[in-house]
């Protein structure tokens, strides 16, 4: 029945009377519904007691795309989608149930089932009674609302997604994260954060200008999204800084893969309207709930984690400990302390050997400063060298290292070069053809004789004056190499037109050269040929073993550096081995390359059965320790290496002797994206919970969960050595 007929009906029903004036009335109400019918404004339906329609405006139907006829009695529900929309954020009934339960309808918004687009209703309905208090039906009304419905999806889209990236903001990151880690929580699950932002940045937005700054954004955003997929999600903090969550990843051998191909993809050449760009980026990672119970917490330490990857050189990623929360306070005191150095004479060179392949007679020396603190004593360059170039004193410092080299390079025979190392932050911000030429003025050292080492990031900043610099420099006589080749921003542009006159061969490639599935002889095989086409020398770096040196003088490279003929030497050791010994070295190591051996001191704990020792481990790999503490412990025996940290590794002993002995590790540690090494997983947070301890981010030290009481203690089977009194306890 049609919808005026119904409504006529209802107004048939009045006394005679008023027959006249309703009919009147009626016509007029049926004609303005008729016109906000056909302008579009609204629609309206009805059913009856069964749900069935029977009646809806045919303008209604016409954008379902049936006729009115084919309509008729198909139930109102069934004409829209089922599914709540995932936008909207309100829990609606469905109207199926408002439907069945007889309940009055406001604005309901609703989807239509159509294939070919997306239509939107709100549906507002009342239930009909007869005077019995019998249900006849509804009686509603309906309207587009799709136009609105995109506003409102547009309006939140750009409150919780960064406009030009398309990823997602601070918002929606600080958000996500504090849902995910307040579930996890109760879930017991892990989740990882990653903070990086890009190096190098600046300069793209200074020389090509914001639009191209903006170009590059978008094409970082793709490179990421291309490696975190599905895996988690990505934001944009703001500038150049970038988010990662990654749920439910706590490996973090895994989460330094994931890094290290970020770090790799971002730092590939980008292409900005006929522009060519090369950035980087450095990355921090932190895991909940081992750094971080809640989203503040967990920010905070990978923010701690960014600053300790910029601070060690840019283009690395580093893991948070406990003790980066330190690490701002002892930075701002090494500047303040390495001020004094550099006026004091606290800091010194060493000089290692860089030796011919064929005959092993030295004929350059690399320059490596060194600084002996009156308070700390020997504080490594890995330490203090980054602060000198986050800060002003990174020229101060390498005038004096120019300085110093030269002098004490006059004191050599006059074979003998020296190698100074000019790092990209002071190649870009000081004139250093005229810093070499004062050096090489006021100590008289022929230009022939200094060899500055340069790194492949001095071309990303501006290539036209970088090429500029070298050809002043070369026209002063004096020689250029290109430092740790490989590891950085490789390409063929500028080694044929920079007037490069040696390569050096990062250390990365001789190490474990002759493992299999190693494909460094391959890389070195090529470098060492393109260096001979462009008539340069090849430098292999980090040679310590007799089968790493056969290897790469077979291979051809033209000179080798490394420990297998010497570390630096002083000044006065290196004078007093030319007059001993002459040019010649002879290679002195062990036979094969075995995996890096950190030299270290430190207490550990070592844990077996239910008794825990305190040792002293002396040296640290991938597979293994040396430590010193316990007596006569039997070959075979498993222990555990608690490292700290809630770190602990399961390892045998494969030597004994004495207090002394070698572990053998059952599962390999990992690179920590620093100079040390870190295992996969750390004793979770939520065990600490549950055998008593607070659920709280790992403190610093060693811990362990309480032995059970049901478990009975067994006598302690080795004696304790304390190395520091030189007595034994049991």
């Amino acid at each position: 029945m049609a919808f005026n007929g119904i409504f006529a009906r209802k107004v048939g029903d009045r006394p005679d009377r008023s027959q006249a004036a309703g009919a009147s009335d009626a016509a007029s109400r049926l004609a303005l519904l008729e016109q906000i019918e056909e302008a579009g404004l609204g629609w309206f339906w009805a059913s009856d007691a069964s749900g069935a329609l029977n009646y809806l405006s045919p303008s209604a139907a016409q954008q379902i795309g049936r006729s009115t006829d084919d309509i008729m009695g198909t139930p109102l529900s069934a004409l829209f989608l089922p599914q709540r929309d995932e936008d909207d954020s309100r829990a609606e009934r469905p109207l199926a149930f408002q439907l069945r339960a007889k309940n009055s309808i406001f604005e309901l918004p609703v989807r239509l089932a159509v294939e070919d687009r997306e239509v939107w209703w709100s549906i507002n309905a009342k239930p009909q009674y007869d005077e019995d208090g019998e249900f006849l039906g509804y009686r509603g009304s309906a309207k587009d609302i799709t136009a609105t419905r995109e506003s409102q999806r547009d309006a939140s889209r750009l409150a919780q997604y960064d406009s030009l990236t398309g990823l997602a903001n601070r918002h929606r990151m600080t958000k996500r994260l504090t849902a995910t880690l307040t579930a996890y929580k109760a879930a017991k699950r892990s989740c990882a954060l990653m903070m990086l932002d890009l190096d190098r940045f600046k300069a793209v937005n200074d020389t090509l200008g914001h639009p191209a700054g903006d170009e590059l954004l978008k094409q970082v955003s793709q490179r990421i999204e291309r490696i975190v997929g599905g895996r988690g999600e990505i934001g944009r903090l703001g500038g150049d800084e970038f988010q990662i969550m990654l749920p439910d990843i706590d490996d973090r051998g895994r989460l330094g893969e994931i890094a290290n191909s970020v770090i790799q993809m971002v730092s590939q050449p980008y292409s900005l309207d006929g522009s060519r760009a090369i950035i980087g980026t450095s990355v921090g990672i932190a895991i909940a709930p081992y750094d971080g119970i809640d989203a503040d917490e967990l920010v905070s330490s990978a923010d701690l984690a960014l600053y300790a990857a910029k601070g060690g050189g840019r283009g690395q990623y580093r893991f948070f400990s406990s003790e980066l929360k330190d690490g701002a306070r002892l930075r701002r005191q090494i500047e303040e302390d390495l001020r004094d150095a550099i006026q004091t004479d606290q800091l010194e060179l060493n000089y290692q050997p860089i030796v011919r392949t064929s005959d092993h007679n030295v004929t350059c020396l690399e320059a490596l400063v060194r600084w002996n603190h009156p308070e700390r004593g020997w504080i490594s360059p890995a330490e203090f060298v980054p602060v000198a170039e986050e800060t002003n004193l990174i020229n101060s410092l390498g005038e004096w290292v120019m300085r110093r080299a030269c002098e004490e390079a006059t004191a050599w025979p006059e074979t003998l070069r020296v190698a100074v190392n000019v790092s990209a932050i002071q190649f870009s911000g000081t004139d250093v053809p005229k810093v070499v030429k004062a050096a090489l003025d006021k100590t008289g050292l022929n230009p022939a004789r200094l060899e500055l080492e340069i790194t492949e990031s001095v071309f990303l900043g501006d290539p036209q004056g970088t090429g500029a610099m070298l050809k002043a420099l070369k026209k002063m006589g004096v020689r250029l190499a290109l430092d740790d080749f490989g590891t950085g921003y490789s390409s063929l542009g500028y080694l044929s037109s920079a007037p490069l006159d040696k390569i050096k061969i990062d250390r990365s490639f001789v190490s474990g050269l002759n493992e299999e599935d190693n494909n460094n002889a391959a890389i070195i095989t090529a470098i060492v040929s393109l260096a001979r086409a462009l008539k340069m020398e090849t430098v292999a770096e980090g040679v310590e073993a007799m089968d790493e040196l056969a290897t790469v003088t077979q291979l051809g490279a033209s000179h080798i550096q490394g420990y297998i003929f010497s570390k630096a030497l002083s000044q006065q050791a290196l004078l007093e081995r030319l007059e001993q010994g002459g040019l010649k070295f002879d290679p002195e190591g062990p036979a094969k390359h075995r995996a890096d051996r950190r030299s270290t001191y430190r207490k550990v704990g070592v844990i077996h059965e239910d008794h825990r020792y305190e040792v002293v481990m002396r040296n640290l790999s991938k597979s293994g320790a040396g430590i010193e503490g316990l007596l006569d412990v039997p070959l075979g025996t498993s222990l555990v290496l608690d490292l700290g940290g809630g770190q602990l590794v399961v390892a045998e002993v494969v030597r004994s002797e004495g207090y002394s002995q070698g572990l053998e590790f059952e599962q390999k540690l990992i690179s920590d994206g620093a100079d040390g090494l870190c295992t996969r997983h750390r004793i979770s947070p939520y065990a600490l919970a549950a055998a008593g301890m607070p659920l709280a981010a790992l403190p610093p030290g060693s811990y362990l969960p309480p032995v059970r009481p049901e478990v009975a203690s067994s006598k302690p089977h080795f004696l304790q050595v304390d190395l520091a009194n030189t007595h034994k306890a049991a």
